[in-house]
């Protein structure tokens, strides 16, 4: 099984509610996803998409390109 990198520990709690209800859980999981899609969930504001930016380049991930 893969290696998940969990969700950081210092998103807003609406942005972890809104992550746990579509089951995402790892940054793996989040580059399967737009920045516009997640900015879609209610409680996913631009601040949670920069702290997401910032921590998965660290692991050298990237948001899903538009389509």
């Amino acid at each position: 099984m893969a290696n998940r990198t969990p969700l950081p520990q210092h998103l807003s709690q609406p942005a972890k509610r809104a992550f746990a209800q579509k089951e995402i859980n790892s940054l793996e999981i989040v580059a399967h996803y737009t920045e516009k899609e997640l900015l879609a969930l209610h409680g996913v504001g631009p601040k949670t998409i920069r702290q997401l930016k910032e921590e998965m380049e660290k692991q050298q991930l990237s948001f899903k390109l538009d389509e």
